[in-house]
């Protein structure tokens, strides 16, 4: 697995004026940041508003996803608390091409170590034939992932449980597994990662700052001064200061209307936030796009 490693994307999907999802406009999405620098997006991500977008739908995503020139770079969630739901999904993604997963546990419910565990070990039963790069966000799921757990999954399922992101910032710093992914989920945490012998960030600012994130990562793996790093993370420092999604949807809707729609109950930042976000991010210089307006 070790080339799965740098800088990927969260990617956001794209919908129509009726809220159904634009397959087309999204892929485009996720392949147009990889022309941007990213090594690959993750697709039906938390930032693709997977939660909210039907079982039907992410079928139908998966297959038109099937047919894209950068389909080895793809990375899918599942976005579900279903056992069953994300077992079918897996199955389905595979059937069409892709076999390396981003998978959070369940949300909402309450449960420790030996649930996710056993969580993951159902699925890795029904679908054996899998990646698993474990997505640790306690502000997400309500769980955070333990040393132990990890260790355990790894140990008894070596072939299938190949990674973290980690969110929450627990591991990374303490978790020592031989050939095992480690993802941040923060550009500000990007350089520390990487001197820590992480792989990279797994972010959805990248959907912005993927030529950035790319030049701190190319320049601290050939060893050149880091001439953007500040730059990145206070960017991102500014985007977080809003609701992630919100913001960047907003932030590319000056670049293109196809970005106007959020399944609700999310929305676009009022003219107020977004005001806030243009000025800071001016302030800043960053204007990554050559159509960005005031």
């Amino acid at each position: 697995m070790s080339s799965i490693k740098g800088i990927y994307a969260a990617s956001m999907s794209i919908f129509k004026e009726d809220f159904s999802l634009n397959l087309e406009q999204t892929k485009k999405h996720a392949e147009n940041l990889i022309d941007k620098g990213c090594h690959g997006v993750v697709i039906l991500g938390s930032t693709g508003q997977a939660q909210l977008i039907s079982v039907k739908e992410k079928m139908e995503l998966i297959e038109h996803l099937s047919n894209s020139s950068q389909k080895n770079n793809f990375i899918i969630g599942t976005g579900n608390n279903s056992l069953t739901e994300t077992i079918n999904i897996m199955k389905h993604s595979k059937e069409n091409g892709f076999n390396l997963f981003l998978l959070m546990p369940p949300a909402y419910y309450q449960y420790g170590d030996e649930g996710a565990y056993i969580y993951y070990s159902k699925i890795i039963d029904k679908v054996p034939d899998c990646k698993i790069i474990l997505y640790n966000f306690e502000k997400l799921c309500g769980y955070a992932f333990s040393i132990d757990v990890v260790e355990r999954l790894v140990k008894d399922f070596p072939d299938q449980i190949v990674g973290v992101k980690d969110s929450t910032y627990n591991l990374y710093e303490k978790l020592k597994i031989n050939n095992f992914l480690i993802f941040l989920g923060s550009e500000t945490k990007l350089l520390k990662g990487l001197e820590l012998g992480c792989n990279g960030i797994i972010s959805a600012v990248c959907n912005v700052t993927a030529p950035i994130a790319r030049k701190v990562y190319d320049d601290f793996i050939n060893k050149k001064p880091q001439t953007v790093n500040k730059k990145l993370c206070a960017i991102r420092k500014a985007f977080d200061k809003h609701n992630l999604i919100s913001a960047l949807h907003s932030f590319k809707l000056n670049e293109n209307s196809v970005y106007n729609k959020l399944l609700p109950p999310l929305m676009l930042l009022n003219e107020k936030d977004h005001r806030q976000l243009l000025s800071e991010l001016k302030s800043l210089g960053f204007i990554p796009e050559s159509k960005m307006v005031a």
